[in-house]
């Protein structure tokens, strides 16, 4: 059974910005190249946010605290070493599978395309923010089916690294069904010595619940963190669902070979059972947004030494629901 998004729900009036930062943050900056926008903390890379001839933005490189890269490189950079699967999982992004049955998950010329329009706000300071406006684009290159308003607030410490990401979707021209499919959303590609299999092997994962590892799966919570070796330290990333987005606690897809996702549709995937023990729906987890609403999704992304107890990831999310009531 799917549901529909009504004015009660559909949109969260905060934007997923701090009330303030650490006493320690640092000076955040950014660069715009004319072809991409680097994010800076102090004089260190943070971020590098890919718009231009993209089948969807994505922020590649993603650097951790001392510098540490925590993304895989591959597609954008051939790393001997690397798995070469997935080339569509690019670091780090934002999309959907199934959108009206159109996957901007995956990419190719049968797939659509989140295109880029403008920015709205390039901010220096204590907090650093990226603004932008996009389209998403059916494979036909003229159909519209949402209008995509994003916002990016970082800042950071020497110890560690924020990310806020806020995003309001909206129907143009037509109802906009956000499909039940395990390809997506809110999703990240580790760097490949951090995953659970492979290589090293000494990757983990921990959700709010305690479940740790594989048991995360599929499963709701209210965050999740992935940690693990990146060259000669621990380090984590974690993400936070936001109280008030559609569903939450989110579902997570959340894979031992380093891909990292909040998904909120993929129900019948994730709950193939019912609580009855009845087949679950393959629509269950379908999403109507009526023509001219809109959906806000909000995320945190922290980026720490070493693993969930290091990182004081528990303490950091009630600060987060602290800094949003």
């Amino acid at each position: 059974m799917s549901a529909t998004i009504g004015n009660d729900n559909r949109s969260a009036a905060v934007t997923a910005t701090p009330a303030e930062t650490p006493a320690s943050s640092l000076k955040a900056s950014i660069r715009d190249t004319g072809d991409v926008l680097e994010a800076y903390l102090g004089n260190d890379p943070f971020f590098t946010y890919n718009y231009k001839n993209a089948a969807k933005p994505y922020l590649y490189p993603l650097y951790g605290p001392d510098n540490q890269l925590m993304v895989r490189n591959f597609p954008m950079k051939d790393v001997q070493g690397e798995e070469h699967d997935h080339p569509h999982q690019k670091a780090f992004w934002f999309t959907h599978g199934a959108v009206n049955g159109v996957d901007y998950w995956t990419e190719g010329p049968k797939q659509g395309k989140i295109v880029h329009q403008n920015f709205s706000k390039i901010q220096n300071g204590n907090i650093g923010i990226i603004a932008a406006h996009h389209y998403w684009i059916k494979a036909d290159g003229k159909t519209v089916q949402l209008k995509d308003e994003r916002k990016i607030s970082f800042f950071g410490t020497p110890q560690k690294r924020y990310l806020d990401f806020y995003v309001r979707l909206t129907a143009i021209a037509a109802d906009a069904v956000f499909g039940d499919t395990k390809e997506g959303t809110f999703g990240i590609r580790l760097a490949e010595t951090m995953r659970l299999k492979g290589g090293l092997n000494k990757g983990h994962i921990i959700n709010a619940d305690g479940l740790k590892d594989n048991e995360t799966w599929g499963k709701r919570s209210s965050w999740v963190d992935y940690y693990g070796p990146v060259n000669d330290q621990i380090m984590g990333l974690a993400i936070f669902d936001h109280p008030q987005n559609p569903r939450y606690p989110t579902w997570w897809h959340v894979r031992d070979y380093g891909l990292f996702a909040a998904n909120p549709f993929g129900i019948h995937e994730f709950e193939p059972k019912t609580a009855d023990g009845q087949k679950t729906p393959a629509n269950a987890g379908d999403m109507r947004l009526k023509q001219d609403e809109s959906l806000v999704f909000q995320y945190r992304v922290i980026l720490h030494k070493g693993n969930h107890e290091e990182g004081a990831i528990a303490e950091e999310y009630k600060k987060y629901l602290n800094s949003n009531s």
